[in-house]
C-alpha cells in the first residue's frame, strides 16, 4: 500500500513529551502504533482492517483505548493546536441542518396526526 501513514522523526519528537512513561515491560514501537492508529481513524476502518505493517490490531486498539482514557490524545491535540494558533485569522462555521418535510409531523402539537385528530373531534 502506497498510502500508508508514517510519522516523521520531527513529528515524533513533538509528540514524545505527551507519551506516558513506560512501566515494567517496554512498549511496542510508538511510531508504528501511533501511525497505525492515525491510519485507522483517518480512513474510518475497523481495527482488524488495519494493514499488518502497523502491528496486531489488538495492540493498536488497546493503545488507543488506554491513551484515550488517560487523555493523551486530547492533550496532544490541544497543545499542538495552541502552538499553531494564529490570532489574526478568524473562521466562521457555516454548517446548517436540513430536515425532511415530514419531520414536523413528529412533534404532535402542530400538524401531523395529533392536530388532525383534534380537528375531527371538534367537528
Amino acid at each position: 500500500m502506497s498510502d500508508l501513514i508514517w510519522l516523521t522523526d520531527a513529528q515524533m519528537e513533538r509528540l514524545e513529551p505527551f507519551f506516558p512513561k513506560s512501566r515494567g515491560k517496554a512498549r511496542v514501537d510508538d511510531r508504528r502504533v501511533l501511525s497505525g492508529i492515525i491510519f485507522v481513524n483517518r480512513n474510518g476502518l475497523r481495527w482488524r482492517d488495519a494493514p499488518a505493517v502497523y502491528g496486531p490490531p489488538k495492540t493498536l486498539y488497546n493503545r488507543w483505548v488506554r491513551w484515550s482514557r488517560m487523555g493523551v490524545f486530547a492533550r496532544m491535540l490541544v497543545e499542538l493546536a495552541d502552538a499553531g494558533r494564529d490570532d489574526s485569522l478568524t473562521m466562521i462555521d457555516a454548517t446548517h441542518l436540513k430536515t425532511h418535510r415530514t419531520a414536523s409531523s413528529l412533534r404532535g402539537s402542530k400538524g401531523g396526526a395529533d392536530a388532525s385528530s383534534g380537528a375531527r373531534r371538534a367537528a
